[in-house]
């Protein structure tokens, strides 16, 4: 049965835990990053699973359960109906679209984002993330029986955009990486082996304040995690602790117009093209403000995998 890991201060100090239910019990050892947990750790965390819980998980703060250096690789427009939505035709698969994250956008999934003065289009994208077992640094052929041999576990993740940064000034990395732009757990799932089917089966719930915006399966996903994997191989370099991002369902705030429009606007002069595009996209309420709260979830339909919920609190800069 698949292992939740759970990473939170203790007097100060990170330490590490498996939940069960309400309760937590804690690991013995020390493992200062995620990487040191997945190279050292699984015979302590195969331990505490046997253990009573000592702890209950409502009286610890929770941290992020990857940590920083890593790298954070992502997906754009990986759902089908996202993809429709974006214009884009899912049958032809044209590209598997990759971009980067700031891992100084690393939060935990119990706490606040601060939108920064200068953005007035912040979106969310729930997404299902990956985190890596092992290096990869040359080209690696991975298939769905081989997942297990290079993805450790698989957490929540919440790709905050600052659409107004991120499209005009085409700086995905830049509107993508603003610290707290990417709250991720609250725990880290680890699969057994036989559970890793369970991968392309989990349903995606993103709620603002108690109304839904995204939902969907990973079932719908366009570029599954095996071939995204191989690909990314191809040009890319990571190591254990790093971070895929599968991409998010529809239901963002962002809303493109549609294609026929599109073609007629993209005549006009840059300056004059977006000055109208964030006319429109400013007059959509979907967008989030300060004293929204963001919930995630991310389970299987049978409940059998429970990656757990995000609460995500919308402050404004001081």
């Amino acid at each position: 049965m698949a292992t939740n890991l759970v990473r939170f201060d203790n007097d100060g100090a990170a330490k590490w835990g498996v939940v069960a239910g309400s309760g937590l019990s804690p690991l013995e050892g020390d493992y200062p990053t995620t990487a040191a947990l997945i190279e050292r750790g699984e015979a302590d965390w195969r331990s505490a699973k046997q253990k009573p819980p000592t702890m209950s998980v409502d009286t610890i703060k929770i941290l992020s359960p990857v940590t920083a250096p890593c790298r954070i690789y992502c997906q754009g427009a990986n759902y089908r109906q996202h993809m429709i939505e974006s214009g884009m035709d899912p049958d032809a698969k044209l590209f598997n679209m990759f971009f980067t994250k700031s891992d100084a956008s690393i939060a935990s999934a119990q706490g606040v984002v601060t939108r920064p003065k200068h953005v007035a289009l912040l979106d969310y994208e729930i997404e299902l993330a990956l985190v890596f077992r092992r290096a990869i640094d040359k080209p690696a052929t991975v298939t769905s029986e081989r997942l297990k041999d290079y993805v450790f576990g698989i957490a929540i993740a919440n790709d905050l955009s600052a659409r107004d940064v991120q499209l005009p000034q085409t700086q995905f990395f830049k509107g993508k990486s603003y610290r707290g732009f990417c709250p991720l757990g609250p725990w880290l799932t680890v699969l057994e082996d036989h559970e890793f089917n369970f991968i392309e089966r989990l349903e995606l719930n993103l709620s603002v304040n108690g109304v839904t915006r995204q939902h969907d399966s990973t079932l719908n996903l366009v570029f599954k995690p095996a071939e995204t994997i191989s690909e990314l191989s191809t040009f890319a370099n990571i190591a254990p602790g790093d971070v895929l991002l599968t991409g998010t369902p529809s239901g963002c705030a962002l809303r493109v117009p549609p294609p026929a429009v599109r073609r007629i606007v993209q005549l006009l002069p840059d300056r004059q093209f977006w000055r109208l595009f964030l006319k429109s996209q400013s007059r959509r309420p979907q967008y989030l403000h300060p004293g929204d709260r963001i919930s995630a979830r991310i389970a299987s339909v049978d409940g059998r995998l429970d990656l757990g919920e995000q609460q995500t609190e919308v402050l404004a800069e001081a």
